[in-house]
């Protein structure tokens, strides 16, 4: 049966995948992105052709909640994913941050009550643990801000679990460790690693010590359309992680072999956060979405940075050289 389904965030690196795969499997898919003067898509400008044809992209702001009201109430499942999600951005701009993606989630929450199908499967992150204080972390771990943007989050998730209890909202949250792919902005440690090594420059990087759980996109949305056909995760929080760690100085070292480039690395101050911020380590375990969802990782690390190394190849000039957004 064809669902009707809404995706914020559309036009971000996660947003875009999963609605290409939801009009692959025939779903009528409105997206959401956000408004600006240059009336662009983001990233769902690099989505096939034939694919955007059957999108009804809308521009817009979950933070006007008459138009999110109208957005959703003719929806079946909405995957809210519209967030700020640049951290260092958040210590710049903290109340826009929080503005948006607390503002957005209740938004989100409110529309969806009074919607009279709509489910919601919302979306959090690995950044709310703050540095594991016990691994593997499971959904039981402590909530942690240890940034403007985790904190923003952790607010936006306990929203949206506080109309689940309060108004029966039918929502479930999902939780990805870091996801990575193709389309992804250079904010994020595996396209800063392969831009710089395929434009042949020095790798400029932060610190090398984290450690994080590094989940390939197509793995990260398949968990979403389960989440949201799985009566058994309403009202529950699930994390879509691997269950293995692997460090910046690791990748960095995954990346020259799977690409053939060596480089040296040059340490870089802009991309270390201050210290009492800094997420040390992010380790998940996956059983819960396993055993809910019945879904595990499938696209191994060495794999995933060789599609993404692909990917790069044929689009870099996407990419200003010599520099990476953050």
């Amino acid at each position: 049966m064809q669902r009707r389904v809404l995706v914020t965030g559309a036009g971000g690196f996660i947003g875009s995948h999963l609605v290409e795969a939801l009009v692959r499997r025939g779903d009528a898919v409105r997206a959401l992105v956000r408004y600006n003067g240059r009336g662009d898509r983001g990233a769902l400008e690099r989505v096939a052709p034939e694919v955007l044809a059957n999108v009804d992209v809308v521009h817009g702001d979950v933070t006007d909640p008459v138009f999110t009201r109208r957005i959703v109430r003719d929806r079946d499942v909405v995957f809210h994913l519209a967030s700020f999600i640049a951290i260092p951005y958040s210590y710049e701009c903290a109340a826009q941050v929080f503005a948006n993606n607390l503002g957005g989630a209740l938004n989100v929450a409110q529309a969806c009550i009074e919607a009279p199908d709509a489910r919601l499967v919302h979306t959090s992150t690995s950044e709310v643990y703050g540095t594991a204080q016990f691994v593997p972390i499971t959904e039981a771990h402590p909530l942690v801000g240890q940034s403007p943007y985790a904190a923003s989050k952790i607010a936006a998730d306990q929203c949206v679990e506080s109309f689940v209890r309060s108004f029966g909202l039918r929502a479930v949250t999902v939780r990805p460790f870091n996801t990575y792919g193709p389309r992804q902005s250079t904010r994020a440690v595996i396209p800063a690693i392969l831009t710089q090594l395929l434009g042949g420059r020095p790798l400029r990087l932060g610190k090398l010590s984290p450690t994080r759980d590094l989940l390939f996109v197509e793995d990260t949305v398949r968990g979403f359309l389960r989440a949201a056909e799985c009566d058994a995760a309403l009202g529950r929080t699930l994390q879509l992680a691997t269950g293995v760690e692997t460090s910046i100085a690791d990748v960095a070292e995954l990346c020259m072999r799977v690409t053939g480039v060596e480089a040296a690395i040059v340490s870089d101050d802009e991309r270390v956060r201050p210290a009492a911020s800094e997420v040390e380590r992010l380790l998940g375990d996956p059983a819960r979405a396993q055993e809910v969802l019945g879904w595990r990782a499938e696209v191994t690390l060495a794999e995933g940075i060789a599609r993404v190394a692909e990917w790069l190849r044929g689009n870099l000039g996407l990419y200003r050289p010599g520099e990476y957004l953050r």
